[in-house]
């Protein structure tokens, strides 16, 4: 684990470089976001649930369902349209529930957020003092460097001018090499002072970004565990809803399971029976018979006749030719 530790794999060679503090840094920022982005989910879940359950309470409590239904089958649906109400109040607490969720993960980015600007804050004077710093320190090596470059140009004017016959000119050149090698004194313990000026916030550079490193992996750590617990705890309300929905549903289930079909049919004949008799048949009644008034109405009066009475008996014989007649009626012309 050692091996994988912030304070040991983000350095550069260059003393200049933030390369390895902006790795960190953008790491950090991308979990800031991912949380971010998981709040948002969160929100976004909590509306769909309380949506639903409302769409749901209103479905319930609007929409007919079987409410001419009786007896057992009755208390069954009675017991449904109850639990599908409570099923509505779950779903609207649990969009409750996950915005809390949303408001726990907002404040936990919040906290590091503040806690990170403190470490960024303190690492940013540490980068400019260290930048500001390296730049005194390379205008003074730049500075010895060129008085010393002086110094040696004197010193070979010096030389050039050993055999000159102008001691004027000669005295000259000393006072410059004189003066140039004082130069080069003072601007070698000006670089110098610079160096270890150099060092020294050097070493605090280092030490402050350990002390970062350190920190913001301890953050990182923090916001893992977190976003892994948030995540578990998440799953948790979503299985424990389907529970809490299913023991609901276990509910109407077992009213079911008390529903009787011979119970609901005896329910019914018992409440809207009519009567046990049925209508007698309708009896054919002879128009000519004398006792076709005498049976009250319905009744049967004997058994069934033609509708017309029984033919009368003719005078004649079939080969007599007044067979045609009956009676003083007769059908044949005189």
């Amino acid at each position: 684990m050692t091996g994988s530790l912030f304070k040991g794999n983000f350095w550069s060679s260059d003393i200049l470089s933030t390369i390895g503090y902006d790795s960190i840094i953008q790491h950090l920022n991308n979990g800031r976001k991912n949380c971010k982005e998981f709040e948002d989910f969160l929100k976004e879940r909590a509306a769909i649930e309380e949506k639903y359950g409302k769409d749901l309470l209103s479905l319930s409590k609007k929409k007919p369902c079987g409410q001419s239904e009786i007896n057992t089958l009755k208390r069954a649906l009675e017991v449904f349209k109850q639990q599908v109400d409570n099923v509505a109040q779950c779903h609207i607490q649990l969009a409750q529930t996950l915005r809390e969720e949303a408001r726990k993960m907002e404040e936990f980015r919040e906290k590091q957020k503040v806690q990170r600007k403190k470490t960024e804050l303190v690492m940013d004077a540490a980068h400019k003092q260290r930048n500001s710093q390296f730049k005194k320190t390379m205008d003074a090596k730049k500075n010895y460097e060129q008085k010393c470059r002086d110094k040696d140009e004197a010193e070979q004017a010096v030389q050039r001018s050993a055999n000159a016959a102008n001691p004027k000119q000669q005295e000259k050149l000393f006072v410059k090499l004189a003066t140039s090698k004082t130069a080069v004194e003072d601007s070698d313990k000006a670089y110098m002072s610079h160096i270890n000026t150099m060092d020294k916030i050097r070493e605090d550079w280092q030490s402050e970004h350990v002390r970062a490193c350190e920190a913001f992996e301890a953050q990182e750590c923090e916001r893992i565990n977190f976003f892994r617990n948030a995540l578990w705890l998440h799953v948790n309300h979503l299985s424990q809803q389907c529970v809490t929905s299913d023991d609901m549903y276990e509910q109407v289930r077992k009213s079911l399971e008390m529903c009787s079909i011979e119970k609901d049919i005896e329910y019914f004949v018992n409440q809207r029976k009519t009567g046990q008799t049925p209508p007698a048949p309708i009896l054919y009644e002879n128009f000519y018979s004398p006792q076709r008034n005498a049976a009250p109405p319905g009744k049967a009066t004997g058994p069934n006749l033609a509708r017309r009475g029984p033919l009368p008996i003719p005078k004649s014989l079939p080969d007599d030719p007044d067979y045609s007649s009956v009676d003083d009626y007769t059908l044949l012309y005189q």
